[in-house]
């Protein structure tokens, strides 16, 4: 079993609306924190947002603010990214991450490399 899998990417223009899931096994959610992390080509890699299992407690980078919003269901074992209004810089490979010891600040702000699960990444493309 992969730890997490992501998925939802695509194609979409302007303006338009796509929702990445991220599928958990193998390790009990409720004591993760769970993020999306982002990278663009050529740019660094950037914490979107990020969720405390346990609470619900969130995090939103500012350039997303407002128009993505994450949640979960704890019985699906299934986090999601539901991002409206999208633009052309929102292009990237998105990841889902996990780990039972960061917090959502940390975990978005830092992005550090040592997470306990990384997936493997979906694409969204925001073009014309």
């Amino acid at each position: 079993q992969v730890p997490v899998v992501e998925s939802g990417g695509g194609l979409v223009q302007p303006g338009g609306s796509l929702r990445l899931s991220c599928a958990t096994s193998g390790f009990t959610l409720e004591h993760y924190t769970i993020g999306w992390i982002r990278q663009a080509p050529g740019k660094e890699r950037e914490g979107v947002s990020c969720i405390t299992i346990s609470d619900g407690s969130t995090y939103y980078a500012d350039t997303v603010k407002g128009r993505f919003t994450i949640s979960r269901d704890n019985a699906k074992n299934t986090v999601y990214l539901q991002m409206n209004s999208l633009k052309p810089e929102d292009t990237a490979v998105y990841y889902c991450v996990a780990d039972q010891h960061y917090t959502i600040q940390a975990m978005c702000k830092m992005v550090p490399g040592g997470m306990d699960y990384w997936g493997k990444g979906t694409l969204v493309t925001v073009s014309s």
